[in-house]
């Protein structure tokens, strides 16, 4: 009889597109099969940090995990009323200041303040222009970027710690 080991099982959201596909390219470094963690990578379709909440919690009611997360940005709708409700529910929030794409020009060493659609635009050479794409994070952003973020991103280190890294 083989082996069985008991999975954790996790569930992160994120807000739209860009953070599902760098969240699966998280998940395939740092979650591969057999290591007892069981990884559910979802998109809450953007509309704001409100609606990526109350999109998680209808995710939840409707299947059990141990670990729930959700990656937003903080430039639309985010509140301690928001907050809040996370915390009632159990959801890790994974929160990006003020958006996904300073978080990822800042692990870059890329000075990263100006509005959320400059911020888009400078990113996008760094993802072959494909930052929906999964591989489109392979080359810049590999294990040992993400963990040389660790100490200036706060949102980088609680996801890998979600990975038990």
């Amino acid at each position: 009889m083989a082996n069985w080991k008991a999975q954790r099982t996790l569930l992160i959201v994120g807000e739209g597109y860009h953070e599902e596909a760098f969240l699966n390219h998280v998940k395939q470094l740092y979650a591969s099969r057999g290591c007892g963690l069981a990884v559910t990578i979802k998109n809450a379709r953007g509309k704001g940090a409100m609606h990526v909440i109350d999109w998680t919690i209808k995710q939840i009611a409707n299947a059990a995990y141990d670990t729930v997360a959700a990656m937003l940005d903080t430039d639309k709708d985010w509140s301690p009323k928001v907050a809040k409700q996370a915390k009632g529910k159990k959801i890790q929030v994974l929160a990006s200041e003020p958006c996904f794409d300073a978080v990822m020009l800042r692990l870059l060493g890329v000075h990263a303040e100006d509005e959320a659609k400059v911020l888009k635009r400078m990113l996008a050479p760094y993802l072959d222009c494909e930052p929906t794409r999964r591989e489109s994070y392979e080359k810049h952003f590999g294990k040992e970027r993400l963990e040389a973020g660790r100490g200036k991103e706060p949102t980088i280190d609680a996801l890998l710690k979600l990975f038990g890294a």
